[in-house]
């Protein structure tokens, strides 16, 4: 038998995908080809109303790759509400957990970790690893914890989804959607609010080392809240984000994208046209079903500390992860596409910048210039898009100021974080960092914004933020 597929309006990447996804029973008309549906499967969900903003084949059959942590971590929720588990619980590894493939912490077996930091490693690093050493910490074996996730979905109305595995990696058997996926991304923000923050996680440091966050519109489009991103070759890159500004909350997903600078544009322009047309009144949709009923108390002791974190829109909730990481704000060209157009790669070295507002706070660097071909895009050795390596560290130029000098850089960044949010038309081209320093034999992190043109703009800028109670200091290049 011989099947013959036309290229037009696919990228090689997605004839890969397609190649990758086909599954052809012999002597048969059977074809089960679920992530060559479309060149690419997109939802929009207004989270207030549920009402679909925006869908392309948003029931297309495709592979979830990392996607899949997000079910990973809402029964890890689940059991830390139950009390099954502790955030100081420790997750020992088995010799399976051990050997799944990169990307990984690449712990031992035997060896362990706490809760608190696997859900930290599953967030940023998205480790292979961990999902499967938490899959077995919770349900005993990787293929049982499988069969409570597939048993969850359904539950929660994802009647479209099956999971064979805890992490992602390749698995036919393992199918979602986009609308799923939007469905999961509502369900983790109903019944487990007071975790979804550590989405928003921007770098993790395991023994010294720092894993950073692989969804790079965290912090760089204003009210990006996370959640995940994922790769498999046979994926293609997929990102689902949460969105919270101007009293909106939209739930995107984008799912078979032929590079991660693809990905990233097509979902800034899902959230520049359709966060506005969400409703910015009082929710009407009811909460997704499937909430677990809880039957055993948590001791106080060990549930996370909640602190008061502003966001974009000005509204402050409650956040138990560290807050996100402070980045350098940089415009770039717009990327032109069709509002529903096939799939097609936005021209090279363009940004997501110019589609969120050339002055935007949290525009996106213009630094991803890493060609997705250079990745290891084979199945079993590369989950996830880790171009983002390359992405240069802050460049201090021009006259400083400084808010504060505290003794975490959590605590500095939240000082950041909250300037920003308080004076963006102030600080909007500014290069927000902090810096450590030894004083008296301790280390004190200092929040500071860099690149103001001189003395007069450094000293306007501390005059505007002392005005919003912010202690403030100019300091000379």
């Amino acid at each position: 038998m011989t099947l013959r597929l036309g290229t037009r309006g696919f990228g090689a990447g997605m004839i890969k995908a397609i190649a990758a996804a086909a599954v052809f029973a012999i002597g048969t008309a059977t074809i089960v080809a679920p992530a060559a549906a479309a060149p690419d499967s997109a939802i929009v969900v207004d989270a207030k109303t549920g009402k679909t903003l925006y869908s392309q084949s948003a029931d297309g059959k495709r592979y979830p790759a990392s996607l899949t942590k997000m079910m990973t971590l809402y029964l890890l929720f689940d059991a830390l509400d139950s009390g099954k588990t502790k955030l100081t619980s420790p997750v020992v590894f088995s010799k399976h957990a051990a050997a799944q493939a990169p990307s990984k912490l690449g712990l031992k077996p035997g060896q362990s970790l706490s809760v608190r930091d696997a859900i930290l490693a599953l967030v940023t690093k998205s480790a292979n690893d961990v999902a499967v050493a938490v899959a077995e910490h919770i349900g005993g074996t990787e293929p049982a914890f499988a069969r409570m996730m597939t048993a969850k979905a359904h539950q929660l109305g994802m009647s479209n989804t099956n999971f064979a595995n805890a992490s992602g990696l390749p698995n036919t058997k393992q199918i979602t959607t986009a609308r799923d996926m939007a469905t999961l991304a509502r369900a983790l923000q109903d019944h487990h609010a007071k975790y979804f923050s550590y989405f928003s996680t921007r770098s993790f440091v395991w023994k010294g080392q720092r894993m950073g966050n692989h969804n790079r519109l965290l912090g760089k489009v204003p009210g990006v809240n996370g959640i995940k991103t994922g790769y498999t070759r046979a994926s293609g890159f997929n990102l689902v984000t949460s969105v919270s500004r101007s009293n909106r909350r939209i739930v995107a997903v984008v799912i078979g994208g032929e590079t991660s600078r693809w990905r990233d544009n097509r979902m800034a322009e899902l959230i520049k046209t359709y966060l506005p047309k969400a409703s910015s009144g009082k929710r009407t949709v009811a909460m997704v079903p499937g909430k677990t009923q809880i039957v055993a108390s948590v001791d106080p002791e060990d549930m996370p500390l909640p602190r008061i974190r502003p966001v974009l829109d000005g509204v402050a909730t409650a956040s138990v992860a560290p807050a996100p990481k402070i980045v350098a704000a940089v415009a770039a060209p717009a990327m032109p596409r069709a509002q529903a157009a096939p799939s097609a790669p936005p021209p090279e070295g363009s940004t997501v910048a110019s589609l969120i507002g050339a002055n935007s706070v949290f525009a996106l660097a213009a630094v991803d210039t890493v060609d997705d071909a250079t990745i290891d895009q084979g199945d079993t050795s590369a989950d996830e898009d880790t171009s983002d390596a390359a992405v240069p560290g802050v460049v201090i130029t021009g006259w400083k100021i400084q808010l504060a000098a505290t003794p975490t850089q959590t605590s500095a960044e939240d000082i950041l974080d909250r300037a920003l949010s308080n004076a963006p038309s102030v600080l909007g081209d500014a290069t927000p960092y902090t810096e450590p320093v030894e004083s008296g034999g301790t280390t004190l992190y200092r929040a500071r914004f860099a690149g103001f043109a001189g003395k007069d703009e450094a000293r306007a800028a501390c005059a505007y933020l002392s005005k919003r109670k912010f202690d403030c200091l100019a300091l000379a290049q």
